[in-house]
């Protein structure tokens, strides 16, 4: 519809219909991306699964609002209510252990607060009505869960499918570099993708499996679709579109789009953005300079180019880390200066002693 909304025609929902198919039958619509059978099928679990994963969490509201009712403060002292501690103390609860000095001790050695804090936040009121509530929240949470297990399996069973006919890659498989993910499915979908991509993809910073998968499932591992890089990141809405009229650029903003691809690589570079890597520096600077928004967007973009180059053609990712970046980034500003000074017939000098302060 984007492509045919300037174009002259009727405009009801009837004579729309058929214009658009008049225009089909010309040939003069680009028909949308669609990845092959397997990669549609695992599209459409990842999808559903994401859609479960709303639906279970939107439980865990119901069992803190229970919780509160009862005057057990369970969420100030555990950051995480469906974690380790936070799921053992609400399964005895709802089981009919309502003693604090009990409860505490289901606290996980990971957790933060002490078991003294744990037993002093669930000191409470246990009236039945909302130990009631608060159980069937659990049970709700719970059938969630089983369903998100089944979808996992269905995942695991199309990834299976899409490897039959690949063979294993003889590079062995480089050290995981990200923690798993909270919601990442339960079977190694690393090595279900290192032999449907011929490499690990979860080097790049930014990326787990979990990213992986799903930017697989929705862009496919076939990336000859697009001819380089930049049709790429303009499919994902991630390219500057310039509108310009009469010689003179009106505007470069990105378009808009929901597109779920570019959503997943916004994620990624807001993470990587944390890091102390290439990809870091420059989102730091670039947030500094103009702003959070555009820096995102900005490392996106370059996100998706190390994902295209990587399947396209099996580049490997190297990161020569934050202090490369910024030596090179100052080269670039000294060479930028020297043609400033130059080109106003001045002649720029170095000071030693700023040099030797800077490094």
């Amino acid at each position: 519809m984007r492509d045919v909304k300037h174009v002259p025609g009727r405009k009801s929902d009837v004579q729309d219909a058929q214009w658009l198919q008049q225009l089909h039958q010309h040939g003069l619509l680009r028909g949308s991306f669609r990845p092959r059978d397997g990669i549609v099928r695992l599209r459409a679990y990842l999808r559903h699964r994401e859609r479960l994963i709303e639906y279970a969490a939107s439980h865990i509201q119901p069992m803190q609002k229970a919780l509160m009712q009862m005057n057990v403060q369970l969420h100030h002292v555990v950051s995480d209510i469906p974690g380790a501690t936070g799921m053992r103390i609400i399964r005895a609860i709802v089981e009919g252990n309502h003693e604090p000095e009990q409860l505490a001790e289901f606290r996980d050695v990971r957790c933060a607060a002490s078991e003294a804090t744990i037993r002093a936040a669930l000191t409470g009121n246990y009236r039945a009505e909302h130990v009631f509530a608060l159980r069937h929240a659990l049970e709700l949470y719970d059938f969630r869960q089983t369903k998100i297990t089944e979808c996992d399996a269905e995942i695991e069973q199309v990834l299976r499918m899409l490897n039959e006919a690949r063979e294993t890659p003889t590079a062995p498989r480089p050290a995981a570099r990200h923690a798993k993910a909270k919601n990442e499915p339960e079977f190694d979908a690393r090595a279900a993708l290192y032999m449907l991509l011929g490499g690990d993809l979860t080097q790049i910073h930014g990326f787990g499996a979990y990213t992986v998968l799903r930017l697989v499932a929705e862009c496919g591992d076939d990336m000859s679709k697009w001819p380089t890089a930049k049709h790429f990141t303009s499919w994902l809405s991630l390219a500057p579109r310039n509108k310009v009229s009469g010689g003179r650029l009106l505007s470069s903003k990105t378009r808009r789009s929901s597109n779920r691809a570019a959503t997943l690589l916004r994620i990624a570079a807001v993470n990587v953005g944390r890091t102390q890597t290439a990809l870091g520096a420059f989102y730091r600077r670039l947030a500094a300079r103009t702003g959070k928004a555009k820096a995102v967007t900005a490392t996106a973009r370059k996100l998706a180019i190390l994902f295209y180059k990587a399947l396209r053609f099996g580049m490997a990712y190297a990161d020569p880390g934050a202090s490369y970046y910024e030596e090179r980034y100052r080269q670039r500003v000294i060479q930028h200066l020297q043609r400033r000074a130059r080109h106003v017939g001045f002649t720029l000098v170095e000071d030693p002693a700023a040099t030797a302060g800077v490094s």
